[in-house]
Formats: C-alpha cells, sequence, structure tokens
C-alpha cells in the first residue's frame, strides 16, 4: 500500500527531537504509541519500502492499519518514556504489549508532618500532605542515589513509622553512624528536620557541591589506581545526575498533543450536519455501563471546544433502576445532571440578588414557577409561556451552565429516553443526538432515519472520540467497583464487622489476600481487634480458604 500524499506531507514536517509518536487507523482510534530520540527517523521508518516488505507479520499488520500520526516533543529522552507509559495507559492500543499494566515510574516521598520523617518510595501520588519527588525513570538510580543522600545528610532508613529504643538496639544505620538517632533524642526533631529539608533541596537539583566532590574523589582513587573504587563514584555520579535531572511529569495527556488534524474543522462540520445554530463549543456524552444488571454505573464526559475537558467529567452509581435497563439507567442519569444544574443556577441567582444584585421581577419569577411546575407534570411540551412572556423580562431569565450539544451512548431508545427527562425540566430547546456504535448512526429527535455521514467524516470522528471516551469513564468505574466488592465481599461476611475495622486492615494490608497471609498477633495490632477478635478473624480466613479448594 502506498504512502498517502498527507503522510508524506506530516513526515516532511516531523522535527529531528525527542518525543513521542500515536499511529491511528481510519476511525481515529489510537492503535499504537512509541518513543524516540529522534522522531523524524523513528517515524519515517513505519513508511520505508523495505520495513512493509518484512516478515514480522504483527509489524505488517500496525502498517496497513496506519492511516494518520499525532507527534510531540519533549525535551529528553527520560521524559519520552513517561509520557509514552502515560499514553499507553489512557488510550490501551491494541499493538502495544509493554507498559499497558497499572505499575507506575518510582517516585520518592516524605512527610515533613510525621514524627520522625523518613524518605519512602511510592508509585502513586495521594493527596495525603506529603512531599513528592519525581517519577524517576531509572529505578537503580533512585536507588543509589537515596541511599547516598541517607549517608550524606545522617537520615534514618529504617521503616518503623516511630522509631523507640528498642529499634535503635538492633539499627545499622545508627551504629554506623549514617544516623544521628532522633529516636533516642540524640538530637533535637527541630535539628533532624533541617537535615531533612536540605536533603530535599539535594533532590531538587541543588547538588553541585557535592558532585564536585564525588569527580575529585573519583580522580584521587583513580591516580592511587584504585580502579574498583574510582569504577563505583563514576556509576554514583550517572545515577545522581539521572535522578536530580529536572523532568516533566506528566498527570494527564498534555493539552498541547493533537488528537485530531482539526478540532475546529470538526465542530464546524458538526454544526453544519445538525443544522446547529452555532458550533458546539461545549458537548457532553453520556454511556452506561453494566453487567448482567449488576454494578449499574454511568459516565458523563465533558469535551471543550473538542477536546477533553477532564475537570467536568462525572461518574454516576445507578439508583433507581433494578436489572437490565439502559433506557431507564439513562433517563435517571440525565435527570440526575440536569436537575442538579438547574438547582445551581438557581442557587447562584439567589445568592446574587441577596448580594445586592437586580431582583427577578415578581411577575417573571410566577411565570417561572407556574412554568416549571407544568413541566413537570408533563403538561407542556415546551416553554411556549415563557416565549410570550414581555421582552422587558426575557433578559432576566436565569440561565445554568448548559451544554451545546449532548450526545447519548445508543439508538432511539436512549434517545428518547433521555428527551423525555428533559422536556420534564423544560430543557427541550437542548441540541440532543444519539450514536449507534455498529453502523455510527445520528439519530436526531423526531426524525424517522438516522443520518448516515461515513466513518471518514469530520464530524462523525468527533463524535465517536466523545463516545469512545465515555466508554472508557463508565467501563473503568464498573470495574472499580467490581474490584472493590471482591476484595471486600469475603471480609462482610465476618459477623460483627463494621466499616471502619474493616477499612482498618484493607488499609493496613492492603488486601484481602495479604490478610489471609497475617499472623494472629499482626492483625491484633489493627485498631479494634483485640487478642480474641484477631483470633476469630483469622480462624474465619482459614474456613473460607479451606472452603475455597474443597472439591
Amino acid at each position: 500500500m502506498p504512502v498517502s500524499d498527507h503522510i508524506r506531507k506530516k513526515l516532511s514536517q516531523v522535527p529531528h527531537k525527542p518525543g513521542v509518536y500515536l499511529h491511528k487507523d481510519r476511525f481515529g482510534t489510537v492503535i499504537y504509541v512509541g518513543k524516540a530520540r529522534d522522531l523524524r527517523k523513528r517515524v519515517s521508518q513505519y513508511f520505508h519500502p523495505s520495513r512493509r516488505r518484512g516478515w514480522d507479520l504483527k509489524f505488517n499488520a500496525l502498517v496497513e492499519a496506519i492511516h494518520d500520526f499525532d507527534c510531540h516533543t519533549v525535551r529528553s529522552e527520560p521524559e519520552a518514556l513517561l509520557l509514552e507509559s502515560k499514553l499507553i495507559k489512557e488510550f490501551h492500543p491494541r499493538y502495544n504489549i509493554s507498559l499497558r499494566d497499572d505499575k507506575r515510574f518510582l517516585m520518592v516521598k516524605i512527610n515533613l508532618n510525621d514524627p520522625i520523617p523518613n524518605f519512602a518510595f511510592a508509585r502513586i501520588k495521594k493527596d495525603d500532605g506529603a512531599r513528592y519527588f519525581g517519577p524517576f525513570v531509572n529505578s537503580t538510580a533512585v536507588r543509589n542515589t537515596l541511599a547516598l543522600v541517607r549517608r550524606q545528610f545522617n537520615l534514618r532508613g529504617c521503616r518503623v513509622f516511630t522509631p523507640g529504643e528498642a529499634d535503635y538496639k538492633h539499627c545499622l544505620y545508627a551504629h554506623l553512624k549514617y544516623c544521628t538517632a532522633p529516636c533516642i533524642g540524640n538530637v533535637r526533631r527541630e535539628q533532624y528536620l533541617e537535615q531533612v529539608v536540605a536533603a530535599c533541596g539535594f533532590l531538587d537539583g541543588q547538588c553541585c557541591e557535592m558532585k564536585d566532590q564525588l569527580v575529585v574523589e573519583m580522580r584521587k582513587a583513580a591516580a592511587a589506581q584504585d580502579y574498583e573504587k574510582a569504577a563505583d563514584l563514576r556509576d554514583l555520579i550517572k545515577d545522581l545526575e539521572r535522578t536530580t535531572r529536572k523532568e516533566k511529569a506528566f498527570e494527564r495527556v498534555p493539552y498541547s498533543l493533537p488528537m485530531s488534524r482539526d478540532p475546529a474543522l470538526d465542530l464546524v462540520e458538526l454544526a453544519k450536519v445538525l443544522k446547529l445554530p452555532a458550533t458546539p463549543q461545549r458537548i457532553e456524552g453520556f454511556d452506561i455501563s453494566n453487567i448482567s444488571g449488576t454494578f449499574a454505573v454511568a459516565s458523563l464526559v465533558s469535551f471543550k471546544q473538542g477536546r477533553p475537558d477532564r475537570a467536568n467529567y462525572r461518574r454516576f452509581k445507578i439508583k433507581s433502576v433494578t436489572g437490565q435497563d439502559d433506557f431507564a439507567s439513562m433517563a435517571e442519569v440525565v435527570r440526575r445532571r440536569y436537575t442538579r444544574l438547574l438547582n445551581e443556577s438557581k442557587d447562584e441567582s439567589r445568592e446574587a440578588r441577596a448580594e445586592g444584585g437586580e431582583a427577578i421581577p415578581p411577575e417573571l419569577q410566577k411565570l417561572v414557577d407556574e412554568v416549571g411546575a407544568k413541566v413537570r407534570r408533563g403538561r407542556m411540551r415546551s416553554e411556549s409561556r415563557l416565549q410570550a412572556a414581555p421582552d422587558r423580562l426575557k433578559p432576566e431569565l436565569p440561565t445554568a451552565n448548559l451544554p451545546d450539544l449532548i450526545l447519548i451512548d445508543g439508538g432511539k431508545g436512549q434517545l428518547n429516553a433521555a428527551c423525555a427527562e428533559l422536556a420534564k425540566l423544560g430543557l427541550s430547546h437542548l441540541a440532543v443526538i444519539g450514536l449507534a456504535k455498529e453502523f455510527e448512526e445520528i439519530y436526531r429527535p423526531g426524525e424517522p432515519e438516522p443520518l448516515r455521514l461515513g466513518l471518514n467524516h469530520p464530524a462523525v470522528k468527533l463524535l465517536q472520540r466523545v463516545r469512545d471516551e465515555s466508554h472508557r469513564v463508565a467501563n473503568s468505574f464498573n470495574a472499580q467497583l467490581r474490584i472493590k466488592k471482591i476484595s471486600e465481599s469475603i471480609l462482610d461476611d465476618f459477623p460483627g464487622i463494621g466499616q471502619q475495622r474493616k477499612a482498618a486492615l484493607l488499609k493496613k494490608f492492603g488486601s484481602v489476600q495479604r490478610l489471609r497471609t497475617a499472623t494472629m498477633e499482626q492483625i491484633a495490632e489493627v485498631t479494634g481487634f483485640g487478642g480474641k477478635a484477631a483470633a476469630e478473624l483469622k480462624a474465619f480466613l482459614t474456613a473460607r480458604s479451606v472452603a475455597a479448594v474443597e472439591p
């Protein structure tokens, strides 16, 4: 298959810089994510005739599926690796094998509010008041650097949260004079904190003096023909440089990374085919996810100017629907979402009036309340009474933060359920459509036949991105609930256990599987468990394990 003119033109614009590239198929779906030290050279290799005639069937299948690609430059190769890992976990491309799991790169954390702060490793950044350094691409380098930091600044390396005299007796760090032993009052906490703050500055990159000192020692060792020591110091200097080099941590997919050739053009085409009065600046998409009626959840994703607006994503647990009923579930989610928006708008209006803003005329407020009551009773299908209001009153109508377009994942059934709820709320004027997955058909209210634009149409690709994102968020939320239920179901069967004691167990041991292997003494250390309760829980878990393996 020859290289298209579009691909050839984009290849000529790719810079000779480090970064990541994303290959996409004809539906706009990301099928492969890779990194490169030189983007131009690496991406061009996929389209060389010699590579396309190779024996690797997987590579040939990937190249045949490539319809478009995007690139994003970074400052260094380690940054490219961080971004590549983030994008693979975000898009789950089918041709990527590595980095698809939930494992993250190492970070170093320390909480200055602890009684005796200690540096530790972490892979997930939490909102726990601690300070985090990283992530670091090279785990060996950061471990060696942290060992150097502890020796240089005389910091403790024991894992006990609050060490005491009993821990000091067999502490190797104290006996080797690596640690100043604040656990026995050898130094005051204020003095130890000064050592910790200095170490934090070192990890922030303020390490020039130490690096120069290590270089001097390395040269002395080489001059004395102690080549083994010189080699160790050389490796330590390299680890220090890798760890303290400033890298950009990508918490989310960079906003500048192009997911479409021209999002603005896609919006224009979408407004044209749907006959909207203006381009939809904000689109909200809904999707339902459940497994045979259990763990029924829904997602709401928001796209602003054709790009994901993750700050306004929402997740819902279905509350009023029993069994598998996607129509009723969609109706519930739409009702809850826009009822909340209308209530928030009403509250903001009242606050503005309370702060001295211009009050809504009494006759208009009476008209709004009357229309709202009739709409909720199903006696009105539109806001005709409001439209008939005097022009001088119309500018005073409170407006909610409503989207320009609502996308429902599904066909006529889901669309009709959503439209019925919007009508009850007096929001029939909002543009709403449904997107059926099999042929990417667009269903519109009041139109008997769906709209088929073809898979390559820019408007369809934009709607696909919104639909696929809502599908991903709903499925991930469903999976989280299932995993949580599986991990907690056994503890729920233990008589007398409450939410607090169950949470304390999972916090200490991490999972039920680790709890099974714990000793009775370790269980008794958990808050709320004495010797008797720990023995009963241990016997309960042992009995469950035996029952699980018996035929």
